[in-house]
This record gives C-alpha cells, structure tokens and sequence, in this order.
C-alpha cells in the first residue's frame, strides 16, 4: 500500500514522559513513528533509500516539552510526497523528509498505542503509550468509533478500555520561599522516604528532618542527588554521605527512595539498581517525628546546605505511606507555605530555542542562557558570526594564502564553512573543495560496472550561490587523464 498523501490527527493526555503514540512500517524499509521521548514529541519518517545508501531517508524531529502534564495536547500530521506538516497544539512546524522517494508502504498497518513487533527507527522510548486518545483519524477513517465498534483488530493490546480513568497525581509546586511539613514516626530506628520531583535548577534542599540526635538532609547538588546524614552522640559525631545520579535538573521527573537505620543507608534513584548507592558506616538512626519537604528556615544546630527548592514533587511516600496531601490541603495535618498544591506549574523556557544557529539553551527556574561553543557563533543568543564573509576579507586583514572559515550571510541562516584562499595574485580566488583525492584511480569499468563517483563539496548548494552571486568569476574544473582507454572514441571497429 504506497501512500502519497496521509493525514493523521488524534488528541492524548497522560503522566508518563515516554511511550509509542503510532507505528506503522513496511517491507521495503519505509515505516513512521510518533513517540513520547523524554516529555517531547518525536516523529521519525522514512520513504526509503536510494539503492547506493548514499542518500538516506531517514528523517527525525521533535516538538513540544513538558508533554506529561496530564491535560489533553492535539496531535495533527500532514503529508504531501515529501512536505510534512506537523502540528502540535495548533503550532505547526514544517519540513521536508530526507531521501529521494515520495510514497510511504506501511503494508496495510499502521498500530496505535503501541508497536507489536520490534521498529526500525534508533533511539527513542519503546514503551507502550499509558494514558488516553480520543478523536484518531487517519487519512478520513475515525479510528476511535471503528475500534469501539470492533470494526479493527485490537487483540494485541491489553488493557485497553473506551473511558479515561483520571490519574491520582497530586503534585506540589515550590518557590524559593516554600515548604511542606508532614508528620512521620517518632522515636524509629528506621525513617525511609521515598517521592519524585522535576526543576531545571541543579542545587536545591528536597527533604530535611531534625533527628532526635541530629539531622538528615535530602539535597540537589550540582545536578545530582546528595544525602547528608549527622548523628552526635556524646562527643562522637557520625557522618554519611551519598550521592548518585547526574545531570537530574531536566526537567524530568525523577524518583528519589531512601532509607536509613541502624549502620546501614541506601539511596536509589528513578528505580534503577545501578544508581543505588550503600553505607554501612556506624550510625544509630533515631527519627524527630517532622519532615519538611522543599524548603527549611528554622534556626537549627546543623543547618542544611540548601535553604529552598525550586520546582515540583509528587507520589510522596513517608514511612512506607502515602502523604495524604489533602489533609494538608484542609489543614488537618502537617503544614505547608507558598506552595500550589494540585499542580506543577513548571515553563520550558528553551521551547521555543532562542539559540540561533544551533546553539544550545540551558535553563534554570528563571531564565535560560545560550551555549554557543562550536557553532561558529557568539553573543548572548549566538547571533554574531565570528568569520569573516569571504576571503576578501582576510586579505584586507593582512592574512596570507590558506584554508579559512567563511560565512558570507553573517548572521543570516547559512551557517560557516571551510574554503581554500588563494591571495597571491592582485584578485583574490576561493575554492570550495569537495571530497575527492587529488587522484582517483578508476579500473574495470564497463558498460555493465559502471564507475559512480560521489562528489560531496565542503558548502551546500545555498553557501555555494551565496558566494558565485558577490563573485565577477567563477568556474567549476574536472580533470581526467586516460591511459589506453577508448573513451570518447565511436562505438564499433572504427
């Protein structure tokens, strides 16, 4: 079944931050997928490949942010040959898919929810979508209504049902003046707490409890989880550090579980074995019976190396139970000031990127900075060139004849590239190379083995015209030398 034309809308809304929304792929190699990866939404497209594999199909790219929010996101694809169309929300981003094939071949299927059998595409979440769809429709069909009226095969998915069953969430946004106090066990040789938490900041406090005998801190630090434990008995003083996990201010949901008794602590991270990380130094835990959550400014003997936190937590665990949050809601236990319970109201503020020519966004919990390193490009959104437009102007900088990087746009989309600047003469000549050897050696060719030799050049077609149109000469050179070739000689014994 090759297909020119698709066009595929649906609506989703769900908690998890990975999970197949479509698949569709065919013999031939074509296949699509549209994919929850890290909270973003990813389609990945091929029509095919040239028999060569010089000119790959494969087209990959991403939209939105933060799309675990569980509220309701419009999905829409538009496909016509090779322009795609793809809209999220109503913000619409368009491209054009890679390779020479127009037709997509999904050999009559095309799965939603998830994949059955294992994809092409590299990379990306695998899991099942979790959460809920309404209003599918492909190129015309309403895929909702003909699998409610079990007019499509939905035998290999499980647990699929026609309502949404609403998620039990209740997630807790803080500022740098919040904090959430919930009562735990008193007197315990054991405290084990457990919760996740997303924030674009590295440092912030998590968790801190006053011991009976000390303290113990929960904090982020430099973008890894890090657990400060201090027990004081008489003179002697215990400490236990741990710490486990990198790169943790995403902007992700991350779970932290911890748990601490006698001479023993461990810290896991988002579930994973590997992260967990153990003591068995000397320690008596006595749990103080409070815990705050977020922020702590109390005066206390040891104070916690973080004063706030700045982002969200949800699925709190104390003691092995559930925090009933709404409780704290009605304030019939534990205590809490400046946070938004119910919500999480965290900002992409690197979606859209204001990095220009590819520089990378970084972000805190108030503003975003642009990492410009490798681009070619400086200032604050890596706006300005740091080459020079053409090989003029390195002559008029004193430079001599040799290879320079040139942007002739400036700050305008085409990015820099590499020439060779031929300055000995009174006019100034710049060649673009390509990636053939000065000499390539080509034997046996026939009518039936013919020789195809890829020409790839050092600037894209748009770079090339940006420089032959500022240019009073140009010229394009191919030279080849024969030795006992009949090349250029009529066919026949003649």
């Amino acid at each position: 079944m090759k297909i020119i034309k698709d066009v595929i809308a649906l609506r989703f809304k769900t908690s998890e931050s990975e999970g197949v929304i479509l698949h569709g792929e065919g013999q031939q190699g074509d296949y699509i997928t549209l994919e929850l990866h890290k909270a973003k939404l990813l389609l990945q497209i091929n029509l095919g490949s040239n028999q060569y594999g010089s000119i790959l199909g494969h087209t990959s790219v991403t939209t939105g942010s933060l799309l675990d929010d569980n509220h309701w996101h419009s999905v829409v694809i538009e496909r016509y040959r090779r322009n795609v169309n793809f809209t999220l929300d109503r913000h619409t981003q368009h491209f054009r898919t890679n390779g020479e094939f127009d037709h997509l071949d999904l050999d009559y299927e095309l799965s939603f929810g998830g994949m059955p059998y294992s994809g092409k595409p590299v990379g990306g979440g695998r899991k099942n979508f979790k959460g809920c769809m309404e209003s599918i429709n492909y190129n015309g069909d309403n895929i909702t209504d003909l699998a409610r009226r079990k007019k499509l095969d939905t035998s290999s998915f499980g647990n699929l049902s026609f309502s949404c069953v609403e998620t039990h969430t209740f997630p807790v946004f803080f500022n740098a003046t919040s904090f959430l106090q919930l009562p735990g066990r008193a007197n315990h040789n054991t405290i084990s707490v457990s919760f996740q938490f997303r924030t674009w900041n590295p440092d912030g406090l998590l968790f801190f409890s006053n011991l009976d005998d000390g303290t113990l801190e929960i904090s982020l630090e430099d973008s890894k989880v890090a657990v400060h434990i201090n027990v004081t008995k008489a003179t002697t003083n215990n400490r236990v550090d741990l710490s486990s996990g990198t790169g943790l201010n995403d902007g992700q949901w991350h779970a932290i579980r911890l748990v601490a008794k006698e001479n023993f602590a461990m810290l896991t991270i988002d579930g994973e074995e590997a992260s967990a990380v153990r003591s068995t130094s000397p320690l008596t835990i006595t749990t103080g019976g409070t815990y705050h959550l977020g922020g702590y400014f109390l005066q206390t003997l040891f104070p916690p190396s973080q004063r706030s936190f700045q982002g969200c937590m949800q699925a709190i665990l104390v003691d092995d139970q559930p925090a009933d949050l709404h409780a704290v809601e009605k304030g019939t236990m534990g205590a809490f000031e400046n946070v938004s319970l119910d919500m999480c109201a965290i900002i992409d503020r690197c979606m859209p990127n204001h990095c220009e020519h590819g520089g990378r966004c970084k972000q805190t919990w108030d503003g975003f900075s642009c990492t410009c390193d490798g681009t070619g490009y400086t200032g604050a959104t890596c706006h300005t060139s740091i080459y020079e437009p053409s090989c003029e102007a390195y002559k008029h900088l004193g430079r001599s004849s040799d290879t320079y990087w040139i942007d002739p746009d400036g700050s305008g989309p085409l990015g820099p590239f590499k020439v060779n600047c031929n300055m000995t003469e009174d006019k100034v000549w710049t060649t673009v190379m390509n990636n053939l050897p000065p000499k390539t050696v080509v034997t046996g060719s026939s009518r039936e083995r013919r020789t195809v030799l890829q020409v790839n050049y050092s600037a894209s077609m748009e770079q090339v015209t940006a420089i032959t149109t500022s240019a009073e000469y140009c010229e394009q050179r191919i030279a080849y030398s024969c030795r006992m070739s009949r090349l250029l000689n009529t066919p026949g014994k003649s």
